[in-house]
């Protein structure tokens, strides 16, 4: 029977694939062949009865019984294509990683160099406009008035698909499985670990780290690599949750020295992330590679790539600078909800002022605060007003969906879009308790849309961002981020007539909803802002 194990197994048999593959394919990319098929097995897994839970949280149990796996074989050209593609792939790189681990073992002898840190980008500091409280009696009847906005209009790269490792891992047959117990902002986790596989590293000389990749490059350890990968998969980790759950099993084997180091950055490399190794007074070090400018911390650059040491902010270290096959940066994107176990918080309850049935019992995640509280806040493209973009396009966690959600869709239930935004921007403006961030934090701290369903205060970016999150979830509507120096708000295009101030992109119409003025209606601007000095951002 075709389950989602299918789609596990199937994603981590392809992983690494890359050109030469593709010729013999005749240029058909592995991207294509692994997505048309795994939505055809999702597709056939459609109605189908669900891994039981054991089974679902126990990825050694998984990976083990994959040869037992009752999968019913479909009769098409695509099972056709899916099955050529992965026997030429078999083929072909059976012996391609361990080559180029070989080769990257011998360069470790003699490739190291001093290099010295570039300076942190500090994250942009504004003075913030304060909300601004409009009376009834000083409302004006709202008309439409489009506004001239500034012509640079940001957005972001569309996201890539998250890094796989340069040829198929292939699954080893062992006579007794061991497995490490550990957890990742409190989730259980599980991967197959054996204590032969335990090293010790003596020093960290170019001799010593070379014997000791050779020996992490042997077969022994490719069950734990692929279990690494099963969970980032099956937990749809970000690429920095991924970090972070290696950091946590690493010292669950090994302890917190330098052998723990050492074995996260062999799966992180392994796992098809850009990483390098550093050395200072005899403690190792990880570099991450990156696609992102992270804020506040100081940066090394390897051709022309920015690379930060995990956590430490080391301003020169001997670096071996050495590129693995097919590495790719780190991406700070949270494109899939992040599966963390479930730690309900405090029950809070949010009221609308001019809606008072309006109340709503709100809880999150614990675990996934805790993820936020450590996700660096970082931009692309040296813009700092990507990081905005990153935080709003983050889909809202399940259990918000299943809690939160069902209550606001009774209040906006059966209304006209303009009636149902009108309740969500007065709930997001009086419900939620404004503050500014350098007087709670110490610094800008702009959140995802459930730490401002958390925490106790939000400035104007928390609530446009959380109110952009709900308008397209509840409403289906398209969103923008409309920033004015100091001042964050926000704009919707309606598919029905609504009056108000508006903004015209590309013929589409945006009318303003800025939920830091507080009591105003759909399509009104906060007093003071100016449009002429105003930049629109993107959102998916």
């Amino acid at each position: 029977m075709v389950n989602k194990i299918v789609i596990i197994l199937f994603a981590l048999l392809v992983a690494g694939a890359n050109g030469e593959v593709m010729a013999q394919q005749k240029k058909k990319s592995v991207s294509k062949v692994s997505k048309q098929y795994a939505k055809y097995v999702k597709d056939k897994a459609q109605g189908k009865e669900k891994l039981a839970q054991k089974r679902s949280s126990d990825p050694a149990t998984v990976t083990r019984e994959q040869d037992s796996i009752d999968v019913e074989q479909p009769q098409d050209p695509m099972r056709a294509a899916y099955e050529k593609f992965k026997q030429q792939a078999k083929t072909d790189y059976e012996n391609f990683r361990d080559k180029a681990n070989k080769e990257y073992a011998e360069f470790m002898k003699q490739a190291w160099k001093e290099f010295h840190a570039m300076p942190p980008v500090p994250q942009p500091v504004e003075k913030e406009i304060p909300p601004v409280v409009i009376k009834e009696e000083e409302k004006k009847p709202i008309e439409s008035n489009p506004l001239p906005i500034d012509e640079e209009i940001v957005t972001l790269p569309a996201p890539e698909p998250q890094p796989v490792p340069v040829a198929p891992i292939k699954e080893q047959p062992v006579e007794e499985e061991e497995s490490v117990s550990f957890s990742v902002y409190g989730t259980n986790l599980k991967v197959r670990f054996s204590s032969d596989e335990r090293f010790r590293l003596p020093d960290c000389s170019e001799q010593t780290l070379s014997e000791a990749w050779k020996r992490l490059s042997g077969k022994a350890y490719n069950n734990t690599i692929r279990d690494c990968l099963e969970l980032r998969i099956m937990r749809q980790f970000s690429d920095w949750a991924y970090l972070k759950m290696l950091d946590s099993f690493s010292k669950a084997c090994m302890g917190h020295g330098n052998e723990a180091v050492l074995l996260m950055a062999y799966i992180y490399c392994q796992s098809g992330y850009r990483m390098r190794l550093g050395v200072l007074d005899g403690q190792l070090y990880m570099l991450y590679g990156s696609q992102h400018v992270v804020f506040n911390k100081a940066y090394y650059i390897f051709d022309d790539d920015y690379y930060y040491i995990y956590n430490s902010d080391i301003l020169s270290l001997k670096v071996c600078n050495i590129t693995f096959p097919k590495e790719k940066a780190l991406s700070l994107y949270v494109p899939m909800e992040q599966l963390f176990d479930y730690a309900p918080s405090d029950v809070r309850h949010l009221k609308a002022k001019r809606y008072p049935n309006m109340d709503v019992t709100s809880q999150v995640n614990k675990n996934l605060i805790a993820f936020c509280d450590e996700y660096p806040k970082s931009s692309i493209w040296d813009n700092f007003m990507t990081r905005w973009a990153m935080l709003a396009n983050k889909p809202m966690e399940k259990e918000v969906k299943d809690k939160v959600y069902p209550q606001l869709q009774t209040f906006i239930k059966d209304l006209s879009q303009l009636e149902a935004m009108e309740r969500l921007l007065n709930w997001t403006q009086t419900s939620l308790v404004y503050e500014y961030d350098d007087k709670l934090w110490g610094c800008d701290r702009p959140f995802f849309a459930e730490e401002s369903l958390f925490y106790p205060y939000a400035d104007c970016e928390d609530r446009s961002i959380l109110l952009s999150r709900l308008v397209r979830d509840l409403l289906g509507l398209k969103t923008i981020l409309i920033y004015y120096p100091g001042h964050l708000a926000m704009a919707v295009e309606f598919t029905e007539p609504v009056s108000g101030d508006y903004i015209m992109l590309d013929g589409r119409k945006f009318v303003v909803c800025d939920p830091t003025f507080i009591n105003a209606n759909v399509g009104m601007t906060m007093t003071g802002m100016d449009n002429a000095n105003a930049k629109v951002i993107l959102l998916e």
